[in-house]
């Protein structure tokens, strides 16, 4: 269902469809995760945000449509920082998620048998990551260069091991259960990657608002809940195409004879092409799972916290923060 209008104008400030349901939140992330939003130039988007601009201020031009404005809100949300209001690197998209993890897990899973092979595509997936990452902080989070190649260093260093002493250990046994190990290796990295690149979130606290956007103060409860709530966003958007993608490609080495006759130079582009179908839909319906503005039950918090949520009047049980993608 679309947001209804506030005094006959768009909302801005929310998505365009309802986020209290999945269908709501599925319908917003397939339209800012689009691949297409990848290719916007810096004058489409800097245009998008000129025109909300004047929207906000209620002077855009004469004959404005409300879907040009919704074009132009998706165009902003596909590119632009929801806190700190600045233009994300476009490798940290969310609309770079198809086309990079594409690539990068379709060649994991193809050349997963050589150890050189799978510490190079492990090291490129972590890079990428370790962008996606910062890009999708949650607040104006400053994380300094040392953290950021401790993190770095460690989801590597995971990755690698996990990486390496499964194919080590699933030697003998079937092709198939090889083909599964890049998966193990990305669980086990978001799991390290993801809190040691907000570890500053969860020593000083994330912002907490209340229901008109107020900000009311830091909390650390709500950083643990929102690192959780990426982590496991971040593993279900990985799980269909580094589950299905063996098991299919599996059925077409043993099933078929597509690769036979000198054509096996087809399983690259093969598995590349499937998992980027596969993450079309992963991608926005895991970053769905969970609300973009999280809420928070105030007795959760610590005392002062709540002392100062009374003082300021907050109306009603919660707080809410931005949880990051």
């Amino acid at each position: 269902m679309e947001r209804p209008k506030v005094d006959g104008r768009i909302d801005l400030d929310k998505p365009r469809w309802l986020q209290d349901t999945y269908i709501g939140r599925a319908k917003h992330f397939f339209s800012v995760t689009n691949p297409q939003n990848a290719l916007l130039t810096s004058s489409q988007l800097d245009g998008a945000k000129e025109l909300l601009k004047l929207y906000r201020a209620q002077k855009e031009p004469p004959g404005t449509t409300d879907e040009e404005i919704w074009d132009a809100k998706r165009m902003y949300d596909s590119a632009f920082h929801p806190e700190t209001m600045e233009k994300m690197n476009v490798l940290g998209r969310m609309s770079f998620q198809v086309p990079g993890n594409m690539t990068i897990c379709g060649c994991m899973m193809t050349f997963y048998k050589s150890t050189p092979a799978v510490i190079f595509w492990q090291w490129v997936n972590q890079s990428f990551n370790a962008i996606v990452n910062y890009t999708n902080r949650s607040g104006k989070s400053n994380i300094p260069t040392s953290l950021l190649a401790t993190s770095y260093l460690a989801a590597t260093s995971s990755a690698v091991l996990v990486a390496v002493g499964l194919n080590k250990a699933t030697t003998r046994l079937p092709s198939l259960i090889g083909r599964f190990v890049p998966f193990a290796a990305v669980a086990a990295a978001n799991c390290v990657n993801i809190p040691l690149m907000r570890k500053n979130e969860l020593l000083d606290g994330i912002d907490v608002l209340d229901k008109d956007g107020n900000v009311i103060g830091k909390s650390q409860a709500a950083a643990r809940s929102a690192i959780v709530q990426v982590v496991c966003s971040r593993i279900v958007m990985a799980t269909p195409g580094l589950v299905l993608t063996p098991i299919f490609m599996n059925f077409l080495d043993k099933r078929t004879s597509i690769f036979k006759n000198g054509r096996g130079w087809l399983n690259a582009p093969i598995t590349v092409l499937f998992v980027g179908g596969v993450l079309t839909f992963a991608t926005p319906m895991a970053c769905a799972l969970f609300e973009q503005q999280s809420s928070i039950a105030i007795t959760s918090l610590n005392q002062d916290l709540q002392d100062t949520a009374k003082e300021n009047g907050v109306d009603g049980d919660y707080l809410y923060f931005n949880k990051g993608l």
